[in-house]
Order: structure tokens, then C-alpha cells, then sequence
């Protein structure tokens, strides 16, 4: 079942997410986070809830469950006396609420309600019904609790979601602009429950695959505009060549290269040079790996966060309550290691695209497309800056599942690190952005120099016009922070004309998709 999204605007704020523990998606894990849609529980969802929590109150009351009628942890064989039940539940989240380092932003906050509500409702927590209830009223009124940085390793979201729990039970600040939902009874069998997930980590995760895909799409547009730039060819681009080695993501790649400059499938090869650098002729092999890494976490997501991952995980059916391991995150750590890896390939092209821009003997400009004034440095600074963020990019590419932890007196012995990953991927964002900005920048002062304009019934032409009203035209020797702080934030919009190009069976243009004043 995939998430259903309401026609009609609620409140004035937009769409609903109707919220059914099966089919919610990333996108619809963003737009609650950024406040662009409301919450609303499948009745469906409720009712598999309230059995659950039936289910596992009556387990308890019986048998054995972990952190229910026992500790947690290295105390799992230690029982919790009948008299001291009601109590256990508000010590565990007492205890486990030390998460530490910065507050972390509404945005990623609430990102984490929202999934947690999600999980809530696929049925194999235990928990009461008030608290999904409870999650979905913060994130409709804008309410979240505080939450700090640094508490998971990869194997539960176990800090910051009990910090979310003392919130719901009133003993921890609630941050935001709307009224903090009304405190809930939580007990022995609600706190485990609660707190047994990765919502966080996942939450995080859907915004930084979001925002980097959007950054992906849009360095694809950056580097047509940088190829008009610089005479590129497009054979790199051809069909033929494509059919001959089809990976998914290469393939549809080149596709929208073709859409983007009106290309034909079968390009004619331009006179001059032979074939152009890396930067321009390997584009579908670079950008369309990180596509297909996108594509792979994406899936990855869309399971853990409609999952009934909890430990124990509570079979009403079964009534049984079953002690697991689904808690463990290899599949996302890998997922989001190996998406870093592909993005900082990207982010690495475009450098070596706004090099070729510097170049005399690709764009028939002055060395860094600088004025006439002797010995002008124009964009040489471009290199160096994108080069730093580009730095930072690649520190964050390391790979968070090589990490190890031994825990809890040993009885955890391993660790995926996913939530390291996914603090990683979204930090990697402004660092990629800001690589890209560059190009950008010193493409359009390359395109302008050479009096060049591009056809705007193109999607190229399109791009053109919206970074050369933006962007200041003063070619001589000055601060160009400004100029990246605009164009990095033009990406957003080069997002969505590349999305608009759709895929396949795209029209077929001839030419070179530019006109000369």
C-alpha cells in the first residue's frame, strides 16, 4: 500500500499524510518534517495498536519480556518485582535519556516523530494507542522535544527517543510554537516500546538522501550549461553508446543529457578536438552510480520506516513475544556508506569541470575568465574554495559501518554506526552544494563572456535564464562569496527543471541548441 496524500489543505498548511505503518515514503517524511503536510492515523493502523498493546500488557503479565517484567541491557536476567512494574517504565526512560552534544534542529526532530508514529502503527511494539496520538498532535502543531546529537550507535535510537519519551510524560521540554500534547501515563509497558527503533537515524536519513538527490539532479544541469561553455561534445551522451554497456542509472543519465541540450540519439561528433575531459565525457558513468545508490537507500528506508522493528517484538496473533536482532541497521549503514562514496564522485566531477573552465583552450577566454585588466585572477579563488568543500566531502565519505562497540558489559558486542552514517550524509549536503555552486558561477561568467545565448526552449536555455538574472554580471576582481551563496541556492530550483524533463520517450531536438547574438 503506498502513503495516500489528501487533496484537500488542511488549515491552511497544505496536505494530509495519512500515516498507516506500510506505506509511508521519504517524501512524506520530509513534508512532515518541514511542516508541509499534517498527520493523520489510519484507523486501521489504530486498531492493530490497541492490539498490540493488549496482546503484550497480557504476555508480560505471564512470561518474561525483555524490559517489560525485566531489565534491559546486561539486566535482562534481572526481573522486575510486580510491585515496582508502573515504575519500571519512567526510570528506563529516566536512565536512557542522556543524549549529549547540540540540540539538534526542529526539521530532524520532527522527522523523527513522524517515523516513530509510523513504525507505532505497523503493530509489533506493544505501545498504548495514546502515545501515536500524542506523536501525531506535536507534529501537527509544530511541538517537538528537545533532543541532543550524540546517543546511538546503530542498534536503537535508544538517548534521544527516550528524551521524546520523557517529553510525552512531562518531564522534558517541549520546544516549537505550538501547545506540547498533554502528558501520557507511560509505564512498564509502554517505555521499551517507545524507545526500541531507529527513528531518528531514519529520519535523518530521508532528509539527507532527499536533499542530495534534489543536488545530484541539479549538478547534472550545471554541467550541460558548463559543456555549451566550453564547446563540449555530446557523443559522450549517444544512445548507441549507452545501449552497448546499459547500467540503469548511466543509461537514464545520458537520456536527460539529450533532453537537457536537445541532442539527438545519435549526435554528429563536432569538428575540433577529439573528445572532451572527464569532467564532461564521463558524466553518465559518475552521475548514474549515484542515482542507482539513491535509488538502493531509498528502498532500504521505505522498509525500515513502515517496519515493525521492535525488541521484543509482539505477535498478537502469536501471542507470543519474540527477542530479535531487527533492530540492527547493516543494511542502511552500508546503504548510506556506499551513497556518501557515490556523491563525493559527483561532487569531484564538478571540480574538474570548473578547472576545464579556466582553461584558455576550452573556452577561447582569458585564463580563470577574468577581465581585461592585466594579470586579473577572476575565478581563480573558485578552485581553491570548491577544493575545501570538497575536502569536507570527502572526510565525511568515510565509512561509518567500519566502526566497532562492545556494550553493555558485553552482551552487545557489535555496532552498524548507521546513526554516524546518517549524521554524515546530511553534512554532507551544504558541502556538496557549495562544490557545485562554484561550477555554477563560473559557468554562467563563461557563457556570458562568450556572448552566448543559450535557446531558451531548451531546458538548458531554461537554466541559463534563471542563474543570468540571478547572479551579478560585474566581471572584475572581487568577493565572489556572494556569487556562490546565490547559485548554491539556485541548485534547488535546477532540481525541478530536471525532474520536469520526466523519463523516457523525451522529443527528440536537432542542433546545437544555442544561437549566437
Amino acid at each position: 500500500m503506498s502513503s495516500r496524500i489528501a487533496d484537500e489543505v488542511v488549515g491552511g498548511t497544505g496536505a494530509t499524510v495519512v500515516l498507516d505503518g506500510c506505506g509511508l515514503m521519504v517524501a512524506d517524511v520530509v513534508r512532515l518534517a518541514e511542516s508541509a503536510a499534517k498527520p493523520v492515523p489510519a484507523a486501521d493502523g489504530m486498531k492493530r495498536v490497541e492490539t498490540s498493546w493488549n496482546a503484550a500488557r497480557e504476555i508480560a503479565s505471564w512470561g518474561r519480556v525483555y524490559g517489560r517484567s525485566t531489565g534491559v541491557g546486561a539486566n535482562r536476567n534481572e526481573s522486575v518485582p510486580t510491585e515496582a512494574a508502573s515504575d519500571h517504565g519512567l526510570r528506563l526512560l529516566r536512565s536512557h535519556a542522556g543524549s549529549i552534544g547540540a540540540e539538534l534542529p526542529a526539521r530532524q526532530v520532527r522527522a523523527m516523530l513522524a517515523v516513530r508514529a509510523n513504525q507505532l502503527l505497523a503493530g509489533g511494539a506493544g505501545a498504548r494507542p495514546t502515545v501515536v496520538t500524542a506523536l501525531c498532535d506535536a507534529l501537527e502543531v509544530g511541538a517537538y522535544p528537545k533532543v541532543n546529537e550524540f546517543g546511538s550507535v546503530g542498534t536503537g535510537d535508544i538517548a534521544a527517543l527516550a528524551q521524546m519519551g520523557l517529553a510525552l510524560a512531562g518531564e522534558h521540554p517541549w520546544q516549537g510554537a505550538g501547545h506540547a500534547p498533554g502528558p501520557q501515563p507511560l509505564d512498564n509497558n509502554d517505555a521499551l516500546a517507545l524507545i526500541s527503533s531507529n527513528a531518528l537515524t531514519l529520519g535523518q536519513s530521508a532528509l539527507a538522501v532527499h536533499e542530495l538527490r534534489g543536488l545530484i539532479e541539479a549538478t547534472q544541469v550545471v554541467a550541460a550549461l558548463s559543456l555549451m561553455a566550453t564547446d563540449g561534445s555530446y557523443e559522450a551522451y549517444a544512445l548507441p553508446v549507452h545501449e552497448a554497456r546499459r547500467h540503469a542509472g548511466s543509461y537514464a543519465v545520458a537520456e536527460r543529457m539529450r533532453l537537457l541540450l536537445g541532442a539527438p540519439d545519435r549526435p554528429t561528433p563536432p569538428l575540433g578536438r577529439i573528445q572532451d575531459p572527464y569532467g564532461f565525457r564521463c558524466v553518465p558513468q559518475i552521475h548514474g552510480p549515484a542515482h542507482d545508490a539513491a535509488d538502493a537507500l531509498d528502498d532500504i528506508l521505505v522498509v525500515e520506516i513502515n517496519a515493525a522493528a521492535e525488541n521484543p517484538l509482539i505477535s498478537a496473533d502469536d501471542m507470543a513475544a519474540y527477542h530479535h536482532g531487527g533492530f540492527y541497521l547493516a543494511q542502511l549503514a552500508l546503504s548510506l556508506d556506499h551513497f556518501r562514496l557515490a556523491v563525493s564522485q559527483v561532487a569531484r566531477l564538478s571540480t574538474s569541470r570548473l578547472s576545464t573552465l579556466n582553461e584558455p583552450g576550452f573556452t577561447r577566454l582569458r585564463p580563470f575568465l577574468a577581465d581585461g585588466e592585466p594579470a586579473s585572477s577572476g575565478v581563480m579563488i573558485l578552485e581553491y574554495a570548491a577544493g575545501a568543500a570538497l575536502g569536507d566531502l570527502r572526510a565525511f565519505s568515510a565509512p561509518a559501518s567500519l566502526g566497532h562497540a562492545v556494550l553493555s558489559r558485553g552482551v552487545e558486542e557489535q555496532a552498524s554506526f548507521a546513526s554516524l552514517a546518517a549524521r554524515q550524509t546530511l553534512r554532507a549536503c551544504e558541502a556538496f552544494r557549495l562544490v557545485v555552486g562554484c561550477e555554477l558561477v563560473a559557468a554562467v561568467r563563461a557563457l556570458r563572456q562568450r556572448d552566448m545565448r543559450l535557446d531558451p526552449g531548451l531546458p538548458v536555455g531554461r537554466a541559463f535564464e534563471l542563474a543570468d538574472s540571478a547572479l551579478e554580471v560585474d566581471l572584475a576582481d572581487r568577493p565572489l562569496t556572494d556569487d556562490v551563496t546565490v547559485a548554491a541556492g539556485l541548485l534547488d530550483r535546477f532540481s525541478e527543471l530536471w525532474l520536469s524533463l520526466g523519463s523516457g520517450g523525451g522529443a527528440a531536438f536537432d542542433g546545437r541548441g544555442m544561437v549566437r547574438r
